[in-house]
């Protein structure tokens, strides 16, 4: 197939084999850059410590100094490709999937490729997946762009990426579909949903052939709970509920006090900040493993599980709150785990041995967390239920992930961090039900390439063809010294009895090949009447024509 033709198929909004080869293609490209960012990781990692993000075999004088180097070099970084471009994480991703169809600039994901690997590798309590969704879209959209697709087909590109990182990442393709559609596209459509999941399964093959199947959870093994136990879940999860809820406020309060300060400044205090935790408390140091990693080692040493849960919540808030490039799932992982060991141990007065079920509240205790932070308990549901490896998690991690979004909600008034990060940064990530619906299709899906095409005619010309041809398209050309000017010619039916002329030209404006309804309708919207002209490489070359009768019956056309 010719890649007019694949242009061409791609504009319409179905399920193809075409599309879902490119989402084959792109989330295999976005999976090998998420792997290959892993490994940067893992190798830097591996230079100072024994096991990855296990920082406490470290001296405590490098724990100190290691996140001060670590925030320096990420300054490097961000001032050799221009400060201006140090915008990156999952809202600016959301930002850019809704109004620039996922096309993400070059130069925020090479900060967010070095960035990330230097402040994972530096013990800042951020998680991977910030950075793997950045990459992952920007991997896949370039792919699109490099095409010149349609770029309905690129937004879809995008989210094929977005999966295949997050599965590349944590091993969980069921869970990175359902991310992308929860989170980042907000809509279920068959086909965005197949080629997503096609890349979700590219990005866990590869990631398996070169990490191996475990998972980082594996060491958390589910013990299922006999039903006495579903009515002290009700609770568990109101308190990770108001757990998140606190997280997000004083999140968006870091955010708030810091931001006077220059950006030299922020990184440095997070680096010196974390290192001042990091040789107290190294347990609370790295995405969030070593938490978890303790909690399998010693599940009922209270005391530690407190002191390291408030190191954990205490260092991200300072890392992501004052800009280390990062995510925030990763530590709400590590919390949530902590925080569901912890609401096992009063357990400990009514039985003999709570600790048997260690695993299993961190497993519900990273479900209610994720839910109640991200406000996406699907995808919670269905991480925690890949991560387990086990069915029967289902139904106790309902309970837990119900009162935590509730609580979160209704009770206290939470929203989702990914949105109060959008509103704080005056984002966009809203669009109207008409703009949603036209994203999805292609200019050139509806473009009309039989029209009749006038150079400089004169009105008799014209209307004697007209005559003859009433329902034809016709363009009429004009060369003019600022270049071509396309109108669309048509009778005048206005019945306005000053009117003398029989024709009437409206002054068409040019879209590109690779724009959607949504452009176009933009710009007929005003006058609700007239057409656009559609070009491919130059503006002076028609390819087609988009009238507003066409995009109105496009617009009224029912779905199912």
């Amino acid at each position: 197939m010719s890649l007019h033709k694949l242009r061409h198929e791609l504009a319409h909004p179905r399920t193809s084999v075409q599309l879902c080869l490119l989402g084959i293609v792109g989330g295999s490209s976005a999976a090998l850059l998420i792997i290959l960012f892993r490994l940067c990781i893992e190798w830097l990692q591996l230079q100072y410590v024994q096991q990855v993000d296990n920082f406490t075999t470290m001296h405590g004088a490098d724990r100190f100094i290691l996140p001060i180097i670590g925030a320096l070099l990420i300054l490097i970084f961000a001032y050799l490709t221009g400060f201006k471009h140090y915008r990156m994480g999952i809202p600016y991703v959301i930002h850019r999937v809704k109004h620039r169809y996922g096309l993400i600039p070059i130069r925020t994901s090479i900060n967010q490729f070095f960035g990330g690997v230097i402040a994972l590798a530096s013990g800042f309590s951020v998680g991977r997946e910030g950075p793997s969704v950045h990459l992952g879209a920007a991997g896949s959209s370039f792919l699109g762009q490099w095409l010149r697709l349609p770029y309905n087909s690129i937004r879809i590109l995008a989210g094929c990426g977005i999966a295949a990182g997050i599965s590349a990442s944590f091993n969980t393709p069921f869970a990175a579909v359902i991310f992308v559609m929860e989170v980042v596209l907000r809509e279920y459509k068959i086909h965005i949903f197949i080629p997503v999941m096609l890349a979700a399964a590219c990005g866990s093959v590869l990631t398996r052939i070169i990490f191996g199947e475990a998972s980082e959870l594996a060491l958390l093994d589910f013990v299922p709970l006999s039903q006495w136990f579903y009515l002290y879940l009700i609770p568990v999860g109101m308190i990770l509920g108001a757990m998140a809820s606190l997280f997000n406020n004083q999140l968006m309060n870091m955010i708030r006090w810091f931001r006077p300060l220059k950006m030299i400044s922020r990184l440095l205090l997070a680096g010196f900040l974390t290192g001042l935790v990091g040789y107290l408390l190294p347990q609370a140091m790295g995405s969030g493993l070593s938490s978890i990693h303790f909690v399998a080692g010693s599940p009922d040493d209270l005391l530690l599980l407190f002191a390291i849960l408030a190191a954990k919540f205490l260092l991200t808030l300072i890392a992501l709150g004052l800009g280390i490039p990062g995510g925030v799932i990763g530590p709400v992982f590590g919390m949530g785990v902590l925080a569901g060991a912890i609401l096992l141990l009063p357990l400990g007065l009514f039985m003999d041995d709570a600790t048997h079920y260690s695993g299993s509240f961190a497993l519900l205790g990273m479900a209610g967390l994720l839910t109640a932070v991200l406000h996406a308990p699907l995808a919670a549901l269905s991480a925690v239920m890949e991560l387990s490896v086990s069915a029967e998690v289902i139904l106790p991690a309902m309970l837990v992930i119900v009162p935590a979004y509730v609580t979160s909600t209704q009770l206290l008034g939470n929203r989702s961090i990914f949105i109060r990060q959008l509103d704080y940064q005056k984002l966009s990530y809203t669009s109207s039900s008409i703009r949603e619906h036209l994203q999805k299709t292609g200019v050139l899906a509806e473009m009309n390439s039989n029209y009749q095409l006038f150079h400089e005619a004169n009105e008799s010309q014209l209307l004697r063809h007209l005559e003859k041809h009433p329902t034809e398209i016709v363009v009429q050309a004009q060369d003019f010294e600022i270049g071509m000017q396309y109108s669309l010619v048509q009778f005048d039916v206005s019945l306005n009895p000053h009117q003398s002329e029989p024709l009437k030209l409206f002054v068409m404006e040019g879209v590109p090949a690779q724009a959607t309804l949504a452009e176009v309708y933009e710009v007929l919207q005003a006058q609700r009447d007239g057409a656009v002209y559609i070009y491919e490489q130059s503006p002076t070359e028609i390819i087609g024509v988009i009238t507003w009768n066409s995009l109105r019956a496009q617009l009224l056309k029912e779905q199912y």
